[in-house]
Parts: structure tokens; C-alpha cells; sequence
């Protein structure tokens, strides 16, 4: 038994407390309201919204630059997505694999994006639903477009950030070459806003670009004849042009799109196939609705439905009828019940330098434009920067092989490199105008050495970083020329950055080359209608119809083979049960899309459809 005094509970309790370190009195409404504001922000920047500029999530972007350290570019070989995954992870994104390898699969589905990013191999899921296989199993690589995404990025056109552990940098948004977000759209929700940009076709894209480019005062109704509207993977049609110029203009609209069907015979049964499916649509999903919707008996004249969705037709849905039914009737009530005919919400919100913006599509391709104006305004001050310190280097190299041998002695009587180039750096270099070499070079360096010039360091460096084997077989005219190259280019260089007008061009070649590269037909096509033109009249089969009215008021609708032609000496059948002291007044023979005119005793009229009066059977 221990000498050792037990401890009081409230003892114990304070000093537990007094090793949590400092603790600070705060209003849980202050501490709250600072702690969600952080984390919206941080959902908003760096999570659910894509940046204006390459149309990327940063999730998204860390990915490609993985990628594009592994140089998984389109001809080299696949390379599993769990290594992939790893060292996005590992390097720049530290979510964990199972958050990024969805993210990849995204971009490498081909029912998801108009041009995918990632060229896959393996299983990657399927428009069925169907999941992914594990990322130890699937492989991937960047496509031609990712790597267009990324071109030029080692030409100083981005600006680059530590990564979260500061071992090395990851750039802040991709040159983006490729319009990618106009081509590809997005999708994400963040706290109190959220993200829905429906894909486009790349050559229209492309176009409106190079008209915009061409003309800074075209108008949205000019704009939209180039691009009339989003050009899903799945394909479908929209419903109406309204909700289009909408959402073009001010960034936010609805629209609505509904599947590919046809009308098939297949042996003697009559089907609707469904050739095209909305975007973002699940095909289980939209069966198990038809399903539904046959069996609740909403849509009654569906006997079965098979999906033959595969390699041989990505979407082939068959939607069996009765016999007798009407392909059309059928058609309209699978688009009002079904998701065959959905709503899409246009949200145009990204990243303007670093805040959330709604925009027209007008503005999400001016940013673009300017982006594309920074990337290659930086990227030729780069070159030049470059050309600029080749030329200085090729000039001392060209001043001290017009005096060879001087050159020589000096290193030869230097103990060490760097004393050798100190005597360099302080001996002055000249060209005579009757020097043996004068006629390979340039007047402008006689001139600026005519009178003696210093070397530099970089210059002198140069030299002494030569052996002198190298030194003696420099030739005169070899360096001239590349002297000349580099001026040629140096002033080409000049040129660009002296004229905007210039760099607009550059960007109207590359939409140019882009189109020539990526383009393809138009998916998604356009039918007029107005978003809630719904005729209920066209749902409802045309047959004919028995109408009794009641002595008492009571009125109802069977169907017109509840009664059957009597034979002489025949019974017949009952027409209806009435109450007592009421009986059968009127009995009418109409259409199911006949009018009715109800007249009262007040001398006012109504109308009504057959269809709606309610149908009952010959007992009730």
C-alpha cells in the first residue's frame, strides 16, 4: 500500500488544464463565425471553384503537374494511377489518395468531359454507374490537350508557390494553352455558392475566339450564331432557345435537355430507343425510373425495357411497347415523367484573380484572352532574357578568339581558374578594323570594341570554362553566325513585345491549330420550344369514350368497349349504378381530345377535355 496521499478529483482536473498551454477567453458566436469564415474560404479557393484562367480546380492542376513530373506525356508508356495518385499527394496535394483518384478518373471519363485530360487504360467505370477498378489496377497518361495545358511552363509564364511542406514549388494556375474551361465546363459546390459551367464543342470555341479576337465589338446574338449552345459528351437535344440567352448573357440560367430517342419495329414489337441520354445522367438511374413509372402505371403502355449499352453502343436503350400502344404518346410521357427530359442549371461562377465572379460567356473568354496575353508576353520577355545573355556570352567568346593567343598566355601563366578569370575581366579587348577577322564580324561589335572593351563575368566565365583545346578550335564563323541567329531573334522578340497586336495574332494561331487538333462534330443538337411548353393533351392515347351525366349532376367517362352491340332477344349489359331517384340523363360519344361545353343556368359556358373528366367503371 502506497504512503503516496490520494490527489482531489478537482485537483487533478486544474492541472490537466494547466498542460494544454495558453488558453485564451473567446465568445463561442466570435470563434464560430471566424473558424466557418475560414473554412468557406478555404472550400471556395481552393476546393470547389476553378480558376478563370486555366479552368482548373486545384485538386485538378496538381494532378497534371504530377503527371507532367513523371513525364506522362501522350507517347510514353501508362503508368499505374495508385503512383499517380502517390506523389500528388506526396508532393503537392496531402488530401490522400482516395480523394484524388476520383478526381482522376473524372477527368479521364469520356462521358464527363468534351475533351478528356487524362488518356486511361483499365477500368475506369462506365455511364452505367458503374465504379472504377482500384487505382493499384487502372493506368493513365496525360492526353495532347493536358499537355497543351502545360505548355510553356518551364518558360517562366506562371508564377509558382511553395508547396504545404515547402519542399518545392507548384504554379498557381497552368499557361493554359488550351480553353479549357469554356471546352470542358465545371462543376462543384462550395459554402453559400456553387459551380455548374456546361461543356462546348472546341472548334466553336475556337471560332468565337478568333471572331472575338478579330472583332472586340461582336455581340452576344453574333456571338451565339458561332456557339449556339453547350455541346455535352452524352449528346441530347435542348429544348428551346430562351434559357440559352439567358444563361449566355448574365451567366446563370436553366435549360433543358432531353435524351436521343428513335422509333424502332423489332420483330413485331414496336420500341423507343434511347440513343442519347442528358448530361450528367446515370443510364441505371433513368431505367430504373422507366421502370417505376410502368409499374405505378403512369406510363402504362411499356411491356419491357433492355439495355444494351456497351462497346458496340454507349447508350442503347430499348423500351418495349403493347401492342397497340402509341410510340409517340409514349415518347412525350417518357420525357414529362422520366429524367430523359431534364433540367440543367447554368452557374458560371470562377476565380477572378482570387474572388468568385458570375460570368457571361463573353467575359469567361475575354479572361481567357487575357490570361493567354500574360502567358506569352512573359514567356517572350523570358526568351529574350535568354537570347540576350547567349548573345552577350557568344560576344566574349568572339573578342577573345580575335586575340587567341593572348588569351592563351594569360590562362596558361594564371595558377587557378578564378585567377584567370580576374586577368580576363581586366584586360581590355579590341577588334581592328584590319584584323584578319573583321569580315565575319558585325559592325556593331567593331564599333563597340574599337575602342577597347571590358569582358564581364559571364563572359569571362564562358571562357575560362573552356579547356583550351576547346578555346583553340573555336571557329570565327561559327560563332558569328550564331551571333547573327541570336540578334534576328532577340529583335523578333522586341517586335512582339512592342505590339500587341502581335500577341492577339499568336493567340489566333494557336485557336487555329487547336481547332485543326481537337475538333469534331457537334454532339448536341437544338429544337425550338419554350422550357415549359408541355401539351398534357399529347400524353393521353386518343380513343374513344362513352359520357353519362346523371339526372343528380354526376359525371364520368368509361371506355367505349365497357359496352358491346346487342343482339336481337340479347339482355344487354348495365350501363351504371345511380343512387336512388337519380338515373342516367345524357350519354355522349366522344374523342379523349374532344372539347366539352358546359353551359349553366346562369347562362355562362366552360370547357373541358374529355380526358379530364374523371374515367370510372360501369358500377361505380
Amino acid at each position: 500500500m502506497s504512503d503516496t496521499p490520494e490527489q482531489n478529483p478537482e485537483e487533478q482536473s486544474n492541472e490537466s488544464f494547466s498542460n494544454i498551454g495558453n488558453v485564451v477567453d473567446q465568445l463561442i458566436e466570435r470563434e464560430l463565425h471566424d473558424s466557418y469564415l475560414t473554412y468557406a474560404m478555404s472550400t471556395i479557393m481552393d476546393r470547389a471553384l476553378p480558376d478563370v484562367r486555366d479552368g482548373l480546380k486545384p485538386s485538378q492542376r496538381r494532378i497534371l503537374v504530377a503527371m507532367h513530373d513523371l513525364n506522362l506525356s501522350p507517347g510514353r508508356k501508362h503508368r499505374k494511377c495508385a503512383k499517380i495518385a502517390g506523389d500528388t499527394s506526396g508532393n503537392y496535394h496531402p488530401h490522400g489518395e482516395s480523394v484524388i483518384y476520383p478526381t482522376l478518373v473524372n477527368m479521364a471519363q469520356n462521358w464527363k468531359m468534351r475533351v478528356m485530360l487524362v488518356d486511361k487504360q483499365g477500368n475506369f467505370g462506365s455511364i452505367d454507374g458503374d465504379p472504377p477498378a482500384a487505382m493499384r489496377y487502372t493506368e493513365a497518361r496525360m492526353t495532347h490537350a493536358a499537355v497543351a495545358m502545360l505548355d510553356d511552363i518551364k518558360l517562366d509564364t506562371v508564377d509558382f508557390k511553395p508547396n504545404y511542406d515547402e519542399t518545392r514549388e507548384e504554379p498557381t494556375v497552368l499557361p493554359g494553352r488550351f480553353p479549357n474551361l469554356l471546352v470542358n465546363g465545371s462543376s462543384g459546390i462550395a459554402v453559400g455558392m456553387s459551380c455548374s459551367m456546361p461543356p462546348h464543342n472546341v472548334g466553336e470555341i475556337c471560332e468565337a475566339i478568333i471572331a472575338i479576337i478579330d472583332n472586340p465589338n461582336l455581340d452576344l446574338a453574333d456571338l451565339l450564331e458561332i456557339v449556339p449552345g453547350p455541346d455535352f459528351p452524352t449528346g441530347g437535344i435542348v429544348v428551346g432557345k430562351q434559357g440559352l440567352a439567358e444563361a449566355y448573357s448574365t451567366g446563370r440560367g436553366k435549360l433543358r435537355v432531353r435524351g436521343r430517342v428513335h422509333h424502332e419495329t423489332i420483330g413485331k414489337r414496336e420500341a423507343i430507343v434511347i440513343d442519347e441520354i442528358p448530361y450528367q445522367l446515370v443510364q441505371n438511374n433513368l431505367i430504373e425510373k422507366i421502370v417505376d413509372c410502368a409499374k405505378n402505371g403512369r406510363i402504362p403502355d411499356i411491356s419491357d425495357i433492355k439495355n444494351f449499352s456497351g462497346k458496340k453502343w454507349r447508350t442503347r436503350i430499348v423500351v418495349y411497347l403493347k401492342r397497340g400502344a402509341d410510340p409517340d404518346v409514349v415518347e412525350r410521357q417518357l420525357y414529362k415523367f422520366t429524367p430523359l427530359q431534364s433540367t440543367v442549371s447554368v452557374i458560371n461562377i470562377a476565380l477572378v484573380k482570387g474572388r468568385p465572379q458570375t460570368l457571361g460567356i463573353r467575359s469567361l473568354i475575354d479572361c481567357w484572352i487575357e490570361h493567354r496575353q500574360v502567358v506569352i508576353r512573359r514567356r517572350t520577355e523570358h526568351l529574350l532574357r535568354e537570347a540576350a545573355k547567349a548573345a552577350h556570352r557568344l560576344e566574349g567568346l568572339i573578342y577573345a578568339v580575335c586575340d587567341i593567343d593572348e588569351v592563351i598566355a594569360l590562362i596558361r601563366a594564371s595558377r587557378t581558374r578564378e585567377e584567370a578569370i580576374d586577368k580576363l575581366m581586366l584586360r581590355n579587348f579590341c577588334v581592328p578594323e584590319n584584323h584578319e577577322y573583321a569580315k565575319f564580324i558585325s559592325t556593331r561589335l567593331i564599333e563597340k570594341a574599337k575602342d577597347g572593351v571590358l569582358l564581364s563575368r559571364l563572359q569571362a566565365d564562358s571562357i575560362g570554362a573552356l579547356r583550351l583545346i576547346q578555346l583553340v578550335g573555336l571557329e570565327i564563323e561559327k560563332l558569328t553566325g550564331e551571333y547573327a541567329e541570336l540578334l534576328e531573334k532577340i529583335d523578333g522578340y522586341e517586335a512582339i513585345l512592342a505590339d500587341e497586336q502581335r500577341i492577339l495574332g499568336m493567340i489566333r494561331d494557336d485557336c487555329l491549330e487547336l481547332k485543326e487538333k481537337f475538333s469534331t462534330d457537334r454532339l448536341t443538337g437544338f429544337i425550338d420550344g419554350e422550357d415549359d411548353d408541355y401539351d398534357y393533351g399529347a400524353l393521353i392515347p386518343e380513343h374513344e369514350v362513352c359520357v353519362t351525366i346523371s339526372h343528380h349532376g354526376y359525371v364520368k367517362r368509361l371506355p367505349i368497349d365497357t359496352f358491346r352491340e346487342q343482339g336481337r332477344g340479347g339482355r344487354g349489359i348495365k350501363g351504371g349504378e345511380t343512387k336512388d331517384g337519380d338515373f342516367i340523363e345524357h350519354i355522349f360519344v366522344a374523342s379523349t381530345h374532344d372539347d366539352l361545353l358546359c353551359f349553366t343556368d346562369t347562362g355562362r359556358v366552360f370547357q373541358i377535355k374529355v380526358y379530364q373528366i374523371p374515367e370510372a367503371t360501369r358500377t361505380s
